[in-house]
């Protein structure tokens, strides 16, 4: 147990510092702070000294230089259970420094702004705090070291309960959080540096020269994919929007690694439709997709009805509040998990009959951002920019002698949604507000069209075709018109476009490109 007996405190994030301030207070620790921190403690009645006062030397040029002292980093160094130590602290007048309370200037929220300078994005470099930290936290076994606000109020009880003291555990937890907090400080500022071309480049690269990625670790998994593969489960610590790792998992089994990839693949899916939504997931495919005007049981009931059987033990996304009725049907087959914005009271009590099942709420759910996806090879990553591009229906092409029906184009807009949630090779048959077929992950487009039509439940005919990508024969779009389909909707931009076109019009389809693709490996 180390009592905390003097404490630096230099903060650019004040939230909570002055509440925290007056508990150290009140077990008699001598504070020292700098410029603003400590003018806002004195503001508050606190007893505060400066650093200045402490190392002799005044603060100067504009704040760069305050804390880089061996008064400061001597207390915060010295090693207490080392006589040498002790006893040069004592020639040179060093006292020792128990705790520091620091946290850095706003270097990610200042490149983040939109037409940030290089200087000001230099000036917002905190040297002399990621000093300290270190400093500290190196000397852990002798000093506590806090870097975020949301420790002050856990702090505060255990000094309570010690008498002002901290003990080997905590003091040793806080340090390995400093250390993660000045690789990500560090790794922000080397991205953001390398990602320029020049001093008087305007603004940086879509990525980074250095890539530095910071995760913060949920759990530790089961498993992975398979029985004998270890598994833990990370955060992105830069991601603000809805998803799996920012869900609360209301009930049920620790989630599992392939649980989490496929509410990962039902959250990004149902996330696209502005309509009342349900999603059935299965191996990170969906299985079943459908939109009601009605209700959201509809809703679900249409999804599941897709393709029964592969429903069951599946994953199910919604992008609205689960309700009584929802969770009558959610109950009556075995599912995994199920994630959505939230549950109504009467949703959970009869949910909580299955104690098995996983559920998981996200809040209120928003279109997708932009951001990094990151995919693994051996040796390496490949980065790309998120798929989140929605469709203008403005910029759809029709290529064929008969126009869609208005019927036909609300389906097929629908299926181009659910295509890009299904593994390529990608085929999908849909009518308005609900999928009717799925061929995926096959290596011939032909036989992800024919597989699906083998896989249907629900009638093919008068439906239409999404396909990920274009049709590179015209086979794929004759599978399709054999098996009842009416139009298609497709990238185009293959070398036989022109044989496709002609095959669509003599089995009397409708055909439109997007321009756009979506592979999805």
């Amino acid at each position: 147990m180390v009592k905390v007996k003097r404490a630096l405190l230099s903060v650019s994030d004040k939230t909570g510092l002055v509440e925290f301030a007056k508990k150290l207070a009140r077990f008699k620790v001598d504070l020292i702070s700098t410029g603003g921190t400590a003018k806002l403690l004195r503001e508050a009645g606190l007893e505060v000294r400066d650093v200045s006062e402490v190392t002799g030397f005044p603060e100067m040029m504009d704040g760069r230089v305050k804390t880089l002292h061996p008064k400061i980093h001597g207390g915060l160094l010295g090693r207490r259970d080392v006589a040498e130590h002790m006893q040069a602290m004592q020639e040179h007048g060093i006292e020792p420094i128990d705790m520091v309370v620091v946290n850095l200037y706003p270097f990610e929220e200042t490149v983040a702004r939109e037409g940030v300078t290089l200087e000001e994005a230099i000036e917002n470099i905190d040297i002399g705090g990621p000093s300290m930290l270190r400093s500290a936290a190196k000397n852990w076994a002798s000093v506590a070291v806090v870097v975020d606000p949301t420790d002050y109020e856990q702090i505060g009880y255990e000094m309570e309960a010690n008498r002002g003291g901290l003990s080997r555990d905590t003091r040793f937890d806080l340090a390995r959080k400093v250390f993660a907090h000045t690789a990500r400080y560090d790794g922000a500022i080397a991205g953001f540096l390398s990602s320029l071309s020049s001093p008087e480049a305007e603004k940086p690269a879509d990525f980074p020269g250095t890539l530095t990625l910071q995760f913060s670790k949920l759990e530790d998994l089961r498993y992975g994919e398979n029985p004998h593969q270890k598994a833990a489960f990370y955060r992105d610590l830069e991601l603000r929007e809805p998803s799996v790792a920012n869900a609360r998992q209301l009930q049920g089994k620790e989630l599992s690694f392939n649980n989490i990839l496929d509410l990962d693949a039902a959250l990004e899916l149902v996330r696209n439709f502005d309509n009342t939504a349900a999603v059935v997931i299965k191996h990170t495919n969906p299985c079943g997709v459908a939109l009601s005007p009605y209700s959201l049981v509809d809703a679900y009931t249409k999804a599941r009805e897709v393709d029964p059987a592969s429903a069951f033990g599946g994953i199910v996304g919604f992008n609205r509040t689960v309700d009584a009725d929802t969770a009558k049907e959610l109950a009556s087959t075995f599912l995994e998990a199920v994630i959505a914005p939230s549950f109504t009271p009467e949703a959970l009590g009869i949910l909580g009959a299955k104690k098995n099942l996983r559920l998981l709420e996200t809040g209120d759910l928003a279109p997708a951002g932009p951001s990094l996806d990151i995919k693994r090879v051996n040796g390496g990553l490949l980065l790309q920019d998120r798929d989140v591009a929605r469709l203008d229906r403005g910029a759809l092409r029709v290529v064929t002698q008969r126009r869609p029906t208005d019927e036909e184009m609300e389906a097929m807009l629908f299926g181009w949604v659910v295509c890009k949630y299904v593994k390529s090779n990608a085929i999908v048959y849909s009518k308005p507000g609900q999928l009717v077929a799925v061929g995926a992950g096959q290596m011939s487009r032909v036989d992800s069209s024919r597989i699906a039509v083998q896989k249907a439940v629900l009638p093919i005919p008068g439906s239409v075709v999404a396909s990920d990508a274009f049709f590179p024969f015209a086979d794929g779009v004759e599978a399709a018109a054999d098996a009842g389909a009416t139009a298609v909707i497709q990238p185009g931009g293959s070398v036989r476009d022109e044989e496709v076109i002609a095959a669509a019009d003599r089995r009397g389809l409708a055909m439109v490109f997007t321009g756009m693709r979506h592979f999805k490996h």
